[in-house]
Order: structure tokens, then sequence, then C-alpha cells
């Protein structure tokens, strides 16, 4: 019966969205009020939650809509009946896209990690959550977030469950390998063999080197694939002028691959739902 109930959950998942509109959000946090953008299934719940954590680009494009990829993530999840929240770390402090800012001011092993954490406040008190399983999903600035909250010293200081796992997107792993990255919670690594934004052999030496000393980490590198590899209908393009980009120059590639996209799709599904 579960393994027909996940199957189902799977094909609606991939099917077309149905979800509904997203919501604009204020949560408290330390300093600051941030801006959030939260999407709901159907019903009173109470439902899983996930604490979604956006790349450089931010959350919102130049028309003030969200991104095409967060608005897929945010329907596609929300039909197979999760709560997804997506913190606005940048906009929130008046800050547009960070991808070309060589000395950011929002951090993601500080600043953003505190987001996460205050977004997880702030589902706790919801009725129509699940207090018991709130999870975490990033992409590249927002995963690096999400692995830096996933350590065992950055676990909440209070007597509410702590996040039940989490699921990143190529995340940048050199600086959380040299400080001896290892994990609390079950943690996902989706990364393309062909990034060369975010490379994936810092992150496999990573997890490598966590082994023994950490909790289940499992890391899929994508035959094939560039970064933004899970985006909808996007061209394989250069990108230039990107801060910390392996290039010189500033340039990296990315665009959508097909089969990437609708394994990853399938994967984080499973692994949040756990």
């Amino acid at each position: 019966m579960q393994k027909i109930m996940l199957l189902g959950a799977l094909m609606v998942l991939c099917a077309s969205r149905a979800a509904g509109a997203a919501d604009t959000i204020q949560i408290p946090a330390a300093g600051t009020s941030l801006q959030a953008i939260i999407y709901r299934p159907g019903g009173d719940g109470p439902f899983r939650a996930i604490v979604a954590l956006h790349g450089c680009d931010g959350l919102r494009g130049t028309s003030g809509r969200p991104r095409a990829e967060i608005q897929d993530w945010g329907e596609r999840l929300a039909t197979a009946g999760f709560v997804v929240l997506f913190p606005d770390s940048f906009a929130s402090r008046g800050l547009a896209a960070q991808c070309r800012v060589k000395s950011p001011t929002i951090r993601p092993d500080r600043e953003r990690v505190a987001d996460a954490l205050a977004a997880r406040d702030w589902l706790l008190q919801q009725e129509f959550v699940r207090k018991d399983r709130i999870s975490l999903l990033g992409w590249a600035n927002g995963g690096i977030a999400a692995l830096w909250a996933a350590r065992p010293n950055s676990e909440p200081d209070d007597d509410h469950p702590d996040f039940r796992s989490a699921a990143v997107f190529y995340p940048g792993c050199q600086r959380l390998g040299e400080t001896a990255w290892s994990a609390r919670i079950p943690t996902l690594i989706l990364i393309g063999a062909l990034d060369d934004w975010t490379p994936a052999k810092p992150c496999e030496d990573m997890v490598k080197d966590a082994r023994g000393r950490s909790a289940q980490v499992s890391m899929i590198k994508y035959k094939g694939a560039y970064h933004a590899f899970d985006r909808a209908n996007l061209p394989i393009r250069l990108r230039r002028q990107i801060a910390f980009a392996p290039d010189p120059g500033g340039r990296v590639t990315v665009g959508t691959n097909a089969e990437a996209r609708a394994d990853s799709l399938r994967r984080v599904l499973q692994w949040l739902s756990r």
C-alpha cells in the first residue's frame, strides 16, 4: 500500500502543475523581517513542510514575480502534499541578485542559516504543519546554506523536532570540505558531472571525508549535466562575470538536462517523503 501511495505521489509530481498560487508573507527574524513565498496544498493538513533556499539570483525576477524555477518547484511539491516556504534572503535586506558580488554581506554560512532557522520557527507555529516533518531544500548558494544548516553545530537550540532531512542541488563544497563538514540529518546532494560553476569533485571529497562521522549522505552525479540541470526549458548557455567561478573570466555553463531533471524530481520527492 505504501508503495502504491508513493507511486501516486510521484505521478502527481511529474504531471502538469495544478497547485494554487503562491502567497507572500512576512517572517520574524533577528534584526529584520523576512519576506517569503509560501506554497500550500489544498486542505487543512497538517502537512509535511520544506524550508526552501533560493540561489544567488534571488527569489523573484525583474517583474517581481517568483522566478520560474521557484514557481516550478513550489507548485510541484505543494501538489505532492508539502508546504513549501521560501524565505527571501536578499530582497528582505534591500539586495538584488548576488551572483556577481565578490564580497557578499549575506553569507550562506551565517545569515542564510539564520534565515532557514527563522523559517523553521515560523512553520512550527502553524497548525497546518507537521512539526516533526520539516525538511531543508536548497539550490546553489541556498544549497550551501542548507549544508551549513545540516552540520551538527547548527542544530536548533529548542525542544522541537530537528529538520528531518535535507536535499541540495549543485552546492559549492570547497569551503565546507575544508572545515571537515558532516551532517546530523540525512542529506542528499545532486550535482552535474559537467558543472563548471560548482564542480562535483569538492563535494565528492567532502562526502568521502565525512564517512564514519556523519548521518547518511547520498550524492548523485549526473552524467552530461551542467549547473541548473533541474530548470525546465533552459537552453545550454554561458553566463559571464560570475563571482567565485573556477574560470578566471567568470564564465559558467547552465542549462536543462532532461534526464537529470526527471530523475532529480523523483529522488527529491522520495528523499523528503521518508
